[in-house]
Order: structure tokens, then sequence, then C-alpha cells
């Protein structure tokens, strides 16, 4: 099964049911349907009223010229530098952006920061003069805590380095009639640009959530537009779902979700490495509930056939200017040993516009096979009220609970660990939740011990940093199988920042996600243990990494 972007490869049972499943799309319509916006589809709820990314892309283009006078002005203010505040959907298409394409000669370097962690906050403001920064407010409800606060702590830096003008130096993304639009005009913003209403946040890819931080960067947003628009052409109602590149690919994922291959392991070239960021969310926030949904499996070095148990779907995601032979090889060993593997071939980066699209139908399309509605996100708003009441608890009495949690120094340290991983079955996996600095070193040192994990158990690992993936992957955690064993990594930190206006800081904001997590983790009857690291992280995972080789 295969057309000229996709190619899919199965053994012959894995083919049969992708088969049955393609057949009876085709024999009920489905995709008649789904363009249709038929709700019954899924599950008959409010689905039909986010299905606005379907015909986005046309309204884009429409409106081409307005997003290049838009990035023209801010190209001739002089900035040096252009910051997307934001969580989630809000931030992760730009991240991907910003790490795919870099500086664009003649425009501002685009930033991103989605972490209350005051260590990574710093390192921003470390590269940035405030006077020659442009900031992005990018929140679709305007209520989200993190772009909040991201939005006070700045401004009150612009503010001291150019006085009254510090309105000029931040845009905001929203939508119509929100809170962030109120504090925008309040505030005396730049810009105010809109979402759409009936796009959700994972979604928003292709709506200004991304086009323009990507055209404030300088790319050439009618050219990833342009590339979008072909392929939801041929995702289209009229294209026979066999031959349809999204139908197919989401049919591949539900189906064999269904037969227990529910962990979608996502192999990249290195050119379009930051795309598996975004997938996680869109994948696992749009599938993961009610017990059901896709895993996906992010930055996971691939191995010799015999590290994978019965549970994988590999989907390889690669650059056709720069093959990349050793992954070729390990994954031609998988497909020889019997496991699946999709392959999905991007001539350029810029057909990254494509993939948005095509993965967003796909995912839509696997929800439908699973029966959940994949617009939704329940489990996500738990973990919110949770922090809320933590921090609404501080700034009342100006302490968090008292707690005593399982520090990395303890002497039960490597026993308790040992306890907690001999709860890991076939076919689980296991997700690192790191409420640290995003870190060259940290993710080295996290990525050794989750290959020791994936090589010993053999089951799927994940690595999240929090509270990131709060916004990602935690709805899966939390509302998705029950096969996830959890170890969650909090820290001291070693200096703190301040929230202007509020008497909570950003560690205690911190602190309080983590808390909120573990404690819906815990409600959910999930297999959860928390260890505690100095404000030294990186020795903190040294020793834990010792821990685990102990």
């Amino acid at each position: 099964m295969s057309d000229d972007s996709i190619d899919v490869r199965l053994p012959p049972e894995l083919a049969a049911a992708v088969d049955a499943t393609t057949a009876e799309w085709t024999r009920a319509a489905k995709m008649e349907r789904l363009w249709a916006r038929d709700a019954t589809l899924w599950t008959g709820a409010d689905e039909a009223v986010w299905l606005g990314w379907l015909d986005v892309v046309d309204h884009q283009l429409a409106g081409i010229d307005g997003l290049r006078r838009v990035a023209a002005e801010i190209h001739s203010a002089g900035f040096a530098h252009a910051v997307v505040l934001g969580m989630g959907g809000s931030s992760l298409c730009p991240d991907v952006l910003r790490a795919t394409f870099g500086r664009i000669a003649g425009h501002p370097e685009l930033l991103v920061l989605d972490s209350t962690d005051p260590a990574q906050i710093r390192a921003l403001e470390r590269r940035l003069d405030p006077a020659r920064t442009l900031f992005i407010v990018s929140s679709k409800s305007g209520s989200t805590l993190e772009p909040n606060i991201f939005k006070q702590y700045f401004f009150d830096r612009v503010r001291r380095a150019v006085g009254d003008r510090a309105g000029d130096h931040f845009v905001a993304i929203t939508d119509p009639g929100s809170q962030m639009e109120r504090v925008a005009a309040a505030a005396r913003f730049r810009h105010v640009t809109y979402g759409v209403p009936s796009i959700g946040g994972r979604y928003s890819a292709l709506s200004n959530f991304g086009v323009v931080p990507a055209a404030v960067m300088g790319l050439d947003v009618s050219r990833l537009l342009g590339h979008a628009a072909a392929m939801a052409r041929r995702c289209g109602v009229s294209v026979p779902v066999a031959e349809n590149p999204g139908a197919l690919l989401g049919i591949v994922m539900g189906a064999l979700a269904r037969r227990g291959r529910d962990k979608v392991t996502l192999i990249t070239s290195p050119g379009v490495s930051a795309l598996g960021a975004w997938l996680e969310q869109l994948l696992a926030e749009s599938t993961g509930k009610v017990g059901e949904g896709l895993i996906p499996v992010d930055r996971e070095r691939l191995g010799p056939p015999d590290v994978y148990g019965s549970d994988r779907l590999f989907v390889y995601v690669h650059l056709t200017s720069t093959p990349e032979r050793a992954q070729e090889d390990r994954l031609a060993a998988l497909e020889r040993a019997g496991q699946p593997v999709v392959r999905i071939a991007l001539p350029d980066p810029e057909h990254l516009g494509a993939e948005f699209f095509r993965w967003e139908l796909a995912t839509a399309v696997a929800g439908a096979v699973l029966g959940v509605n994949p617009f939704d996100q329940p489990d996500v708003e738990a973990s919110k009220v949770a922090t809320r009441a933590l921090t609404d608890q501080y700034e009342k009495a100006g302490v968090l609970p008292a707690e005593s949690p399982l520090c990395v120094t303890d002497a039960a340290l490597v026993p308790t660990l040992k306890a907690h991983l001999s709860k890991i079955r076939p076919g689980d996996y296991v997700a690192l939740l790191a409420y640290v600095e995003m870190s060259e070193a940290h993710e080295a040192e996290l990525q050794a011990i989750r290959m020791m994990i994936r090589d010993r158990f053999k089951v799927a690992t994940c690595l999240g940093f929090g509270p990131r993936f709060l916004h990602s992957t935690g709805q899966a955690y939390k509302g998705g199988p029950s096969s996830g064993v959890f170890l969650q990594l909090t820290c001291d930190d070693a200096a703190d920042l301040p929230v202007p206006g509020q008497r909570y800081t950003f560690g205690v904001v911190k602190a309080a996600q983590a808390r909120g997590d573990l404690r819906v983790l815990e409600e959910r009857g999930r297999r959860v243990l928390r260890v505690h690291l100095p404000s030294d992280v990186k020795a903190g995972l040294v020793l834990l990494r010792r821990a685990f080789e102990a």
C-alpha cells in the first residue's frame, strides 16, 4: 500500500486488518462523512464544531498579503529576536519551524518559551536584548496560565528597557473575544492576530498560530501553505481511501492499535527531527482517552529487532534529499523481523506544511477507527485544576503544603527504584516525566536512562520535559491505556524568578504543576514514582543513572 509519499509495509495478518478497515471506510463512505463534518463518524458529540482545520489553508492563502504586511512591518522595526510565549498547540509548531529552519538572514531569530522552569527562562533571557526583541504571546483562550505569566514577566522586562513603548514589542495570537485580546488592547500591543474558533490548539499549525511566527522568522509562507494545499487536495473527498495519503496513515495507526500495536514509534531524518514533538501532542492528546489511544514514542534511538515487542508501529519521516543509510538499514532489519514500517517521504523541509495537514487528517481518521473524540482533552483539565488549587493556596498562605519526596541521595533509592521497575509488564511503556531545564546535558543523561530501560525490559520508552508535556502527552498518560509506568523527576531550583503581580514565583508554579500531575496520575491508578533531584540537576541525573545501573 503506497503512493509517492507514503509506503506501508506490513506482515500479512496486519495487512489483512488494514485492508478490511479500508474496505469498511470505502463501503460506508466515511471520508465523505468526514469532509461533510458528520460528528457521528466519531462519537456524535461536538466534533463537527472543531473541523475548521479542514479548509483553513484556503483561507490563509486568500489572506497571504496581510501576513506579508505584518511580517514586513515587524522586519522594518529591526527586532533581533522574536520569542513565542505559549504552551502545547500554540508553541509546538513554531518550535518545529525554529529548529528546522534556524535563523533566516535579514529576519528576527525565532525562539520559543514553553516551560515554567526558572533555569529555562533565565537561559532564554540571557540571549535577549529586551529593547530589540518581539514577544508573540500565543494563547487560543487567553486564560492559559503559562502564556499569561510569561507575558507578565517579559512585559515587565521590556518596560524597564523602553518605558511606555513596551506594547510595541508584543504581538498576540488569540481567538476573537478572548481574555488575551482584552489584555493586548489594554497594553497597546503592536498587533493582535486571530485564530479560528473552530480549530483546537493541536490542529492549529496551519492557522495563524503557526503561520504568523513562520512569516515573522522570514519563511516563504506561500510555499509552506502551497504544499499544505496540495496535500489537502490529495486527501480530498473524491480520492479513493486506499490512495488517500492521510486516510491511509490514519487507518494503519487505528487498525494496528486495535490489535495491540499502539506504540507509534517516530523515526525522523535529522533535518526534520523536531517534527516528532509536534506529532507527540497531536497523536497523544487526540486519541489518548477513555482507556484507548496511541502512545507516540519520539527520540528513542533505533535498536536491533530483539529489543522490541509486538506493540510497535514504526513510522519513518525522512528527507529524500538527505538519505540516512544507517536509519534505512535498521528499519529494513525491523521489517525483516516482522515489524510494521511506514515510510513517509519529504522532498525538502518546506514540505512540512504538507505533513501538518496529512497528520491532522490521519489523526482524525485514527480517532474514528478507535471510537474516540479526537478534538477534546478531558484529562488535561484535571491537572490544571490541581495546579490551580495549589497556586491559589500559595497566594493565600505563602507556602505549598509540606512534603517528603524520595530524594536521589536517599539510601532507599535503589531498592525503591527496583521495586517500581518490577511492575513493568510486556506491552507496557515507561515514561520519564522530567520537571527540569530542557538542556542538552540533561537530555543526554535522561536518554541514557531511557535506553537502559528499553534494552533491559524490551518496552517502549517516552521522555517528556515538564510542564511542557502536560499540554501534550499528559492527556494520554492519564486518560489513555493503563499500560504506562511513570517516573516523575522534580528538582530544587538553584535560583527562582518572580512572577510580577503575583505572590507565587515560576518555581512555585512548576512545583505546583508537578504535584498536580502526580496527584492525578495517582488518582487514576497509574504506576508512578517520584524522585527529587538537587539544584545541581546534572549531578542528580548522574546519581539516578547509577541507581539504574546498580
